[in-house]
């Protein structure tokens, strides 16, 4: 139980009792130091976790024998860079990187360009089954590759698509497209309509206000899609594996099946060729990574 102590001045009035400062009142949503060191702390492991495969990738990419992982600690004393020599000199790689590249990227440019004007038009257009549509789209997306394989391979052999780059692309966007649309279609609802009538009001188009004015504001979800576009063709096996005939024109998933054979695996050159790999994604993901975030979060409105 606390007292308080009452001083009498010289007059005999009772002098103002000295009442303490109250303690600083923690403010709303910061943590404490115990909060603060254990989240500090789950970043920490989080971030050893996701590191650990591509440091453990590298390292194995180091040692000079096939059958190195089996025994990792001896590649401590023997490192080398032979692996990636051997691979840069002795392979296809630079036709991989250029399939790759001609693939990837001409995914991402028609399939963005395709979504975002179908992502548009289902956001601003009120057309008969324009929701219909939206979710037809979506059904796409519901069949395993292997079923599409073999309805896909006759249609592009029957327009003479096999074996060449802009077929391959086509197969792609079919793949990329319906997410990428539905993904945009949210970011464009975000958007106020107010200034679509602004555009039309200035004398622009409709394909003038969707160029000049919408595209600029929706460049994090638009970042968002080529992202998307980008790592689904540059990273799929199934289609390039059947579509594609020439070794020339094999892609950087096809090529790395060329190290593993009936009764052999190569799998230190299977891993330097995996870290090179991974350089372009890596330079791609550094362009677009300042609009991923908001593109991801923006695009959440309900349409």
């Amino acid at each position: 139980m606390s007292t308080t102590t009452v001083q009498q001045s010289a007059g005999g009035a009772p002098a103002p009792a000295v009442v303490p400062a109250p303690a600083p009142a923690r403010r709303p949503g910061r943590r404490g130091a115990a909060g603060s060191l254990l989240s500090h702390g789950l970043l920490i492991l989080a971030s050893l976790i996701a590191l650990f495969p591509i440091a453990w990738l590298i390292f194995l990419s180091l040692g000079p024998d096939k059958d190195d992982y089996l025994h990792p600690g001896r590649i401590w004393s023997k490192m080398t860079l032979d692996n990636y020599s051997f691979v840069l000199q002795e392979t296809a790689f630079f036709h991989w990187l250029q399939s790759t590249l001609i693939v990837s990227l001409g995914t991402t440019v028609i399939g963005v360009v395709i979504a975002a004007t179908t992502g548009y038009a289902v956001s601003r257009m009120r057309f008969p089954g324009y929701k219909k549509f939206m979710w037809v789209l979506l059904c796409t997306q519901m069949f395993p590759i292997a079923v599409l394989i073999v309805p896909m391979y006759q249609i592009l052999s029957s327009l003479q698509l096999v074996d060449t780059y802009f077929g391959l692309v086509l197969v792609y966007c079919s793949t990329a497209v319906p997410y990428c649309a539905w993904l945009l279609k949210g970011y464009f609802d975000t958007i106020p309509f107010e200034i679509d009538e602004a555009g039309r009001v200035d004398g622009l188009t409709p394909f003038g206000t969707f160029f000049r004015l919408i595209l600029p504001l929706a460049r994090p979800g638009l970042a968002v899609a080529a992202f998307y576009s980008f790592i689904t063709a540059f990273g799929e096996v199934a289609f390039a594996t059947v579509f594609m005939l020439d070794d020339e024109k094999y892609t950087f998933a096809v090529g790395l099946q060329s190290f593993i054979s009936e009764h052999d695996a190569q799998r230190n050159l299977m891993a330097a060729t995996a870290v090179l790999i991974a350089i372009p994604v890596s330079a791609f993901f550094y362009l677009v990574q300042k609009n991923l975030v908001t593109g991801l979060t923006a695009g959440g409105t309900k349409g």
